[in-house]
């Protein structure tokens, strides 16, 4: 009982907040960047407004939050990262044990990632739970990833909380499956949102628990918007910046989402 008390409550965000607006930071990947530096997860807005600030004052350019040189190679970034490692910081322990399974090297991956999860970082959880669900790295064990994917949803992975609510359906436990559902929609995921609304259609969400999935769905969103942030996004579109990243992107490999 008290582990569902935990399981089901909302987190205050899926991201986390911007270290410099303090606005939630989007589910959109290409909307942040991670410093290397630091390992602080900065919105796009206040990247963009730090750029700003330094080309109008001809200064170097720096990171927005630490104001350590920006990396100009990967090389400087692996180095910046390794003295994160060296530190015990979670995000880079986790982004390290990241490259390795981007790699194909599991086995690599697996104690990076499991010294980061054990530090409470989520993303390291939800990656476990897909190694240990695989077999991947380390021996297969049901128990362990759902485990891991329960750790990953409390801390706020919304689509740690989306695969647990599909896990529940296919179990038939239709009650427990529209309680993730509606959490994760609530941390403003549009998958568990459409799947909510097709339900309700269907007799099986009522009409309090959809029309609230969906004020807390846009009171999520639209907590992540300001000017600045938007005038970052019409600058990537400008420049073809937003495409080239989408392009580049490899998050998905680490981040599978059930498909209805």
């Amino acid at each position: 009982v008290l582990r569902d008390e935990i399981l089901f409550r909302l987190p205050e965000s899926s991201r986390g907040d911007c270290p410099i607006c303090c606005l939630p930071i989007s589910l959109d990947n290409l909307k942040s960047t991670l410093q290397t530096c630091c390992s602080k997860l900065i919105c796009n807005g206040c990247v963009y407004a730090n750029m700003l600030r330094e080309r109008g004052n001809n200064l170097k350019h720096r990171c927005p939050f630490c104001r350590h040189p920006m990396p100009k190679t990967k090389k400087e970034n692996q180095k910046n990262r390794k003295k994160r490692v060296a530190v015990k910081d979670p995000v880079a322990l986790r982004e390290l044990g990241g490259e390795h399974y981007d790699k194909g090297d599991y086995s690599g991956a697996f104690p990076y990632l499991t010294e980061a999860a054990a530090f409470g970082d989520m993303y390291a959880h939800y990656s476990l739970s897909v190694m240990y669900g695989e077999g991947k790295g380390v021996e297969k064990d049901d128990e362990m990833a759902w485990y891991h994917l329960e750790e990953a949803a409390i801390g706020g992975h919304h689509l740690a909380r989306y695969n647990l609510a599909v896990r529940e359906r296919e179990n038939g436990r239709f009650d427990r499956a529209v309680k993730h559902f509606i959490i994760a929609a609530k941390l403003g995921h549009d998958g568990s949102l459409r799947t909510l609304k097709d339900w309700y259609r269907f007799g099986l969400v009522s009409k309090e628990n959809f029309a609230a999935a969906l004020r807390g769905h846009q009171a999520a969103v639209d907590a992540t918007k300001s000017p600045q942030r938007e005038a970052a996004e019409a600058f990537q579109r400008r420049h073809g910046l937003h495409a080239a990243a989408q392009a580049s992107t490899t998050s998905l490999k680490r981040n599978p989402e059930y498909r209805e």
